[in-house]
């Protein structure tokens, strides 16, 4: 018989890795929206379906997506200005949290437990969201994809985030809201736990999670339930 989620083993955790967009900022939908309407607007077709397979894929890869998509000849550059105009005038509103984002950092402050965004961002890019979000003070470390040599699915980012904050990866909870974060998070032998964003995780990436769950304020419960967060804060 299964074992229900009270019965289930305890994890024990000693640090909690985040993923930023679309996990902690809700910047995807902002992103999906921007590059499909100057695609749409340069005459590309299927543009809304190519931006979605770019979710969780580093800068880099997401240009050499439109290479496959659309030809070599495609204009990188004019595509890239029109999306960072659109995307800027977005930003410039403030960029919103996702639902719970700081009921969770606040337990976890609480808690005393150790933090760190991992994020396939550059750092740059990293530090101008989390601070239009208002929680760049808020981790002991920022691990961007300028750190290592492969981002995500691989696991480096992941392994160098255990590493920076002294703990192993199997005593680290890593909550992502794509396939490509899981995947990497898997592969580095953390706890990975997925809020999905925009898109539902299809089987091979459920399969590799431990638990997908609606929103941060469910993360903070299964934290609790399962690791005790804020039992003895």
């Amino acid at each position: 018989m299964l074992k229900t989620l009270q019965q289930a083993e305890r994890w024990q955790v000693e640090a909690v890795l985040l993923d930023m967009d679309g996990t902690l900022v809700d910047t995807e939908r902002v992103y999906i929206d921007s590059l499909t309407d100057v695609l749409t607007e340069f005459g590309y077709p299927d543009a809304r379906a190519v931006c979605e397979a770019m979710i969780g894929l580093p800068g880099p890869a997401c240009q050499q997506l439109l290479i496959d998509r659309y030809g070599a000849t495609v204009p990188l550059r004019q595509i890239n200005t029109a999306f960072a105009t659109k995307r800027d005038a977005c930003f410039s509103q403030g960029l919103p949290l996702k639902h719970g984002t700081l009921e969770l950092l606040d337990a976890l402050d609480a808690a005393g437990w150790p933090t760190a965004v991992v994020t396939s961002s550059t750092q740059q890019t990293a530090e101008q969201h989390l601070a239009l979000g208002g929680i760049l003070e808020r981790f002991d470390f920022l691990i961007t994809r300028d750190a290592v040599a492969h981002s995500k699915p691989a696991p480096d980012l992941y392994l160098l985030a255990a590493d920076t904050l002294g703990v192993t990866p199997r005593a680290c909870v890593a909550v992502e809201d794509s396939g490509v974060g899981i995947a990497a998070a898997f592969a580095a032998g953390t706890i990975p736990i997925m809020v999905p964003d925009l898109l539902p995780p299809n089987e091979a990436t459920r399969a590799q999670c431990a638990a997908v769950l609606p929103d941060l304020i469910a993360v903070r419960r299964l934290l609790t339930e399962r690791a005790g967060l804020g039992i003895n804060a």
